[in-house]
C-alpha cells in the first residue's frame, strides 16, 4: 500500500536535495505515517488504519465515525 493517510489524504511530496555547491537532486518528503488500530463502536469491530499524525488529531477532534464518513465522502478510503 502506498504512503497515503486514509483519513486526510496526505501523501509524500517531491522536492530537491540541495548540496553546498547548490547541486540539486530529487528527493521525497515523506509524511509522518503509522499504522494504528481503532475500535469502531458503531460496527462493533477493530479496524486498522494507515494514518498520519494530523489524521490522528482529526479523529480525536471529530470522533472515529465522523472522520471515516468524511474520508469516504472525499474518496480517501
Amino acid at each position: 500500500m502506498s504512503k497515503i493517510c486514509q483519513i486526510t489524504g496526505k501523501s509524500a511530496m517531491v522536492g530537491n536535495n540541495v548540496s553546498h555547491s547548490k547541486r540539486r537532486t530529487k528527493r521525497t518528503f515523506d509524511i509522518n505515517l503509522f499504522t494504528k488500530k481503532f475500535y469502531w463502536v458503531e460496527q462493533d469491530a477493530w479496524i486498522s488504519l494507515k494514518i498520519s499524525a494530523n489524521g490522528l488529531r482529526v479523529i480525536n477532534k471529530l470522533g472515529l465515525n465522523a472522520a471515516i464518513k468524511r474520508a469516504a465522502e472525499k474518496g480517501y478510503l
